[in-house]
């Protein structure tokens, strides 16, 4: 017999359908079908629940585009044409961050434009705005944010980023706010008010020792460009952590429900179990676990032991192969549905209050909308 999850339904639709709802984050391990699932989720509540509904995704290799018929997104919503809604109001918008883009965003919404001009010349800024480690974390935040301001929106689904943990999304956003706004960096400031003079001109003997120090690891011109960066960001000191920690406290809030996505392996599950920890130790609103990818079968009552038996039987009388190739495939299917199930349980015996739902495996790739009208209706 295959494996019964145990763990409380998940109510999908009544998850999208409630007002009171107005973000869903959707969190996991990568490759464990996040992205298609925000999409799905985000198609659903704009057709089905008449939302006007935006899909943030942070993943680069643009699969929400194509699966919606967009031929590029970009740092701007864009309305997904085709949408069926049943009930008036539905609408479904899609974005993906760009990274930079909304970092100047943040520059020029904070600073004059001839500090915005200086601050994007800097190599430092440059360098940090493309590649730092954090950036993308906080800065979808920040878009979150920005998202959430405005009140345009019914419900923004956030599909976080392909970290190499899920965690990062809750701790690269701070400790690049930590780097932005802290001693270190006003270090480096305080030649800069007395007068723009050389870094290392104006500071104590101490701090001199240890600047000389600084440059052999960085190298002079690094920290030049680090010291006029800062200089330039000077006026911005104390908004990013903030803005950070406002977003934060949207994340606490019961107008938002994360979503952990995972599959039936191992690493995914842990992966999983790990989030959910955290959520719980920050008091943020878990809402249920997705498991795509499922293998489930229609005749669990045959067992494989069952199966194989009676192919090895038709074997030996001849004349029924094809038979026997369908009950070793059904064989097949139900160790691999309990298999499946037994990993499941990893999460959901150390969760079993949090309500799951799972998503059977496709024979393909999701590629349109209507793959996503087939997830969201799976989903829910």
């Amino acid at each position: 017999m295959v494996a019964e999850l145990t763990a409380p339904r998940l109510d999908v639709d009544g998850l999208l359908a409630d007002p009171s709802i107005r973000i869903v984050v959707c969190c996991g391990a990568g490759g464990v079908g996040k992205t298609t699932t925000a999409a799905a989720l985000g198609l659903r509540a704009a057709e089905v629940h008449g939302r006007r509904t935006v899909v943030l995704t942070i993943d680069p290799a643009r699969r929400l585009a194509q699966s919606m018929g967009l031929t590029e997104l970009d740092n701007t919503p864009r309305q997904v044409k085709g949408i069926v809604a049943e009930r008036a109001g539905g609408e479904l918008h899609a974005m993906m961050l760009d990274m930079k883009r909304t970092f100047d965003e943040v520059v020029e919404q904070h600073t004059t434009p001839k500090r915005a001009r200086e601050i994007f010349a800097n190599p430092f800024y440059q360098a940090m705005s493309s590649t730092f480690s954090g950036t993308q974390e906080y800065m979808a935040m920040e878009k979150l944010g920005q998202l959430r301001a405005g009140d345009e929106w019914d419900l923004i689904v956030v599909d976080t980023p392909p970290s190499r943990s899920a965690l990062d999304f809750l701790d690269a956003p701070a400790r690049l706010s930590r780097f932005l706004d802290g001693r270190m960096l006003r270090m480096f400031l305080a030649p800069a008010r007395t007068g723009g003079r050389s870094v290392f001109s104006l500071v104590t003997a101490s701090f001199g020792l240890f600047s000389k120090t600084v440059q052999k690891i960085l190298g002079a011109q690094l920290l030049t460009d680090l010291s006029g960066f800062v200089a330039a960001l000077d006026s911005m000191f104390g908004g990013f952590r903030q803005r950070a920690d406002q977003t934060y406290r949207i994340l606490q809030d019961p107008q938002t429900a994360f979503l952990l996505v995972a599959a039936p392996e191992r690493d995914a599950i842990r992966e999983a179990a790990y989030f959910a920890e955290r959520l719980v130790a920050e008091r943020m609103p878990l809402a249920g676990l997705v498991l795509n990818r499922m293998h489930h079968t229609d005749l669990a009552g045959l067992s494989a032991t069952d199966s194989e038996a009676a192919a090895d039987r038709l074997d030996e009388l001849g004349d029924h192969q094809t038979t026997a190739d369908v009950l070793r495939i059904h064989a097949g299917l139900l160790r691999q549905a309990e298999r499946e199930a037994a990993v499941a349980t990893g999460f959901t015996g150390a969760f079993p209050a949090v309500p799951t739902t799972s998503v059977t495996a496709q024979p393909a790739d999701v590629h349109d909308v209507d793959g996503l009208r087939t997830i969201g209706a799976l989903l829910a």
